[in-house]
């Protein structure tokens, strides 16, 4: 029997450290953190926040340690609606990355509140 994407969702959810869109801009001002969109690069040409660094979930975990090799850095992920950004976080705690947040919110309130 497969397990449904909610149900995994539900199980990885509490391990990560899910924010609000205006608390994630609040922390970037003060940390210079890393602000990456996990979503496909069609979306994020759609519509897009600046200065956000773009590298799509199922290539993250293999791209980051290029750009960023340190593992305290503050990163902070965004998708579409949080599903994305959850399992993203679970891959990069994995690899070593220690301070992970997801922003949680629908993109266009990320969008509105980083505009």
């Amino acid at each position: 029997m497969l397990t449904s994407i909610q149900d995994v969702l539900k199980t990885v959810r509490p391990n990560q450290r899910c924010i609000t869109a205006a608390q994630a801009k609040t922390e970037l001002l003060n940390n210079h953190g890393l602000l990456i969109d996990v979503r496909e690069p069609s979306e994020h040409q759609q519509k897009s926040i600046t200065n956000t660094l773009n590298i799509p979930r199922g290539l993250l975990e293999f791209k980051l340690p290029e750009i960023e090799k340190d593992a305290e850095r503050p990163i902070y992920l965004h998708c579409a609606a949080g599903g994305r950004a959850i399992f993203a976080a679970e891959q990069l705690t994995r690899i070593g990355y220690q301070d992970i947040s997801v922003i949680t919110c629908k993109f266009d309130d990320v969008y509105t509140t980083f505009s």
